[in-house]
């Protein structure tokens, strides 16, 4: 099973954050195991067992355990995430809830899903609930998201749509300042991370964002997700080390196994097991990246050839009929209306 992973950009927030609290952002770096260089695309990915690491680290070196409370009341999700930015384009409370389940996985991945949160009805109220399987493994993600949500929802002032808070882990020996923050009763030891919310905030309007902004925002999301996803499978990592050398002519399945550190013969045995091959996996790029060449008319048929690993434009010109059934050049010649 693959690894979970954190997005580089709250990776970035709380290394920020802690450095503020005067920790050393090289010790907390070195402690967590973080190469500096992947923060610098706040849509990179970290390893979310080295998360919790400088999670615990930026804890130990300010001297404060409810640094992961501070950290959720004082974080932005906007300033560092897309996700935020969806939720601040979103028409309402419950549609933002909505994006947070849809993406969420770009900001944190989590056991369990494939919805993180969902609202229940029970206890005589309406709940937020947040479904992590085993949410006491790293408690702190319990504190930063349910700080964000609440202390996000006082500054936009919406602090009388929230009644009550459920945690699952013990009472910490500063639960005085989850009265601080949250406002609101807390209940520790409880059998599930939830919020009692009102019924009034399902229609509660957000709207921070020209709702035009949300279109493009989401397109981008799709975009980051696949990548996220892809990732995952064996298939999406071939087909992401092929892409950059196609053109190069040396996209054989060696190679490809030399770069994922395997052999020819784990790479067969896990592809096999995704129910594709090696050779599949690339006619089958070859023909989307083809169409998509030949759609935009950018460049010509010769140079899509070359472009998708043909030397021949001939044998370029076969593949691309049994593809589609038609030649390239008809297939550039056609109306995309």
């Amino acid at each position: 099973m693959a690894e979970h992973t954190v997005a580089a950009g709250l990776t970035n927030a709380l290394l920020d954050f802690a450095a503020s609290k005067g920790a050393g952002r090289a010790e907390l770096l070195a402690r967590a195991g973080i190469a500096p260089g992947i923060l610098e695309d706040g849509d990179n990915r970290v390893p979310l067992a080295n998360y919790i690491v400088l999670m615990r680290a930026a804890k130990a070196l300010t001297g404060d355990p409810a640094l992961a409370l501070h950290f959720g009341e004082a974080d932005d999700m906007a300033q560092f995430s897309i996700v935020g930015l969806l939720g601040n384009a979103s028409e309402t409370m419950l549609e933002a809830m909505m994006q947070l389940n849809r993406y969420g996985r770009l900001v944190i991945e989590f056991d369990g899903g494939p919805d993180r949160f969902r609202l229940a009805r029970e206890q005589g109220g309406l709940w937020f609930v947040d479904d992590r399987r085993n949410p006491n493994d790293f408690h702190e993600l319990t504190e930063s998201t349910f700080g964000r949500m609440l202390a996000g929802g006082h500054r936009g002032g919406h602090s009388k749509l929230v009644k009550q808070v459920h945690v699952t882990h013990a009472a910490p020996a500063y639960r005085s300042e989850y009265e601080r923050i949250f406002k609101v009763p807390v209940t520790f030891d409880a059998p599930w991370n939830a919020i009692q919310i009102d019924e009034v905030w399902l229609t509660t309007p957000v709207r921070l964002q020209p709702r035009y902004v949300f279109g493009i925002l989401a397109q981008r999301a799709d975009t980051l997700l696949r990548e996220l996803e892809n990732s995952k499978s064996m298939r999406g990592r071939v087909e992401s080390l092929l892409m950059p050398i196609l053109h190069k002519g040396d996209a054989g399945m060696d190679a490809v196994a030399a770069k994922l550190a395997v052999s020819r013969q784990t790479l067969f045995r896990k592809l096999k097991a995704e129910g594709t091959t090696f050779e599949k996996v690339l006619d089958e790029l070859r023909h989307r990246l083809a169409v998509d060449y030949l759609a935009a008319k950018k460049v010509s048929v010769n140079e899509t050839a070359f472009l998708v690993g043909f030397s021949d434009p001939a044998a370029f010109s076969r593949a691309f009929k049994r593809w589609t059934g038609t030649s390239p050049r008809a297939a550039r010649a056609m109306d995309p209306k």
